[in-house]
């Protein structure tokens, strides 16, 4: 048993999905982020997982009111990333009715920050480990750092966080099979609940990050706005509900 996080990924005040990690080459997939996830919520998601694109990149909040708007419009637990790089930020977020802060940048550049704010925030903030060619990638991931994913990983094993959420840029918005074999590497090698993200194309892609067995969860976003993958039944693989996932 899985969980599935639904991504609504923000662009300009619009939900989007980017094809790896490009800001040019984003798809526009609904002008109304809140109306998308009350949608998830109707459909029966448990969580919804947000991502201010423009944030990322600008270091600071900037799609606030849409996400204000989800929170409003939802009664689900709901994390997000994307331009939250200090403590002020990070209070602002929780204060709104956050349950879980994903920080990617500040994890690398201020670890320090991340120990405090999982001392001051228990149990709501997560490490948004985006990995480029197998180096962790900074900046709304314009920029590749040297660290490894693992090595960044074991630097908060006793700090407090909730989760990594260890996303493969390379497959990101491609649609090509998501990373399962790489998460679960992750996974064995720390003590922190390990959620993957990034290429989820079809079913058989929950049916596999369920199937090895020591991960928390599988972030979707493209493979449900295309189409391509029913939620209501992936939502069942997840649960360990469905038995025929063929058709």
């Amino acid at each position: 048993m899985i969980t599935l996080y639904p991504a609504i990924d923000l662009k300009d005040g619009n939900c989007v999905r980017l094809f790896k990690g490009n800001m040019d080459a984003a798809t526009v997939f609904s002008d109304n982020p809140a109306a998308q996830a009350k949608e998830f919520v109707t459909a029966g998601c448990k969580w919804l997982h947000l991502v201010d694109l423009n944030g990322a990149f600008a270091g600071e909040p900037v799609n606030a009111s849409a996400v204000d708007a989800i929170l409003k419009a939802t009664d689900v637990p709901v994390q997000l990333g994307g331009g939250i790089r200090d403590i002020a930020t990070m209070e602002h977020w929780i204060d709104k009715g956050l349950s879980r802060l994903i920080l990617g940048t500040l994890a690398v550049k201020n670890p320090d920050m991340v120990r405090e704010a999982c001392k001051l925030f228990p149990g709501k903030i997560a490490v948004g480990i985006d990995a480029l060619g197998g180096k962790v990638a900074v900046e709304g991931w314009a920029e590749a750092s040297e660290l490894g994913v693992i090595e960044l990983a074991k630097k908060f094993e006793d700090a407090g966080v909730a989760a990594i959420i260890h996303t493969d840029i390379d497959r990101d918005g491609t649609l090509t099979g998501v990373n399962a074999e790489a998460s679960s590497e992750l996974a064995a090698a720390i003590s922190i609940p390990v959620i993957a993200s990034g290429g989820v194309k079809d079913l058989s892609d929950i049916e596999r990050v369920v199937a090895v067995g020591n991960l928390e969860g599988v972030i979707t976003g493209r493979a449900i706005y295309d189409g391509g993958m029913d939620l209501q039944t992936a939502l069942s693989i997840a649960a360990g509900e469905a038995e025929d996932t063929t058709c």
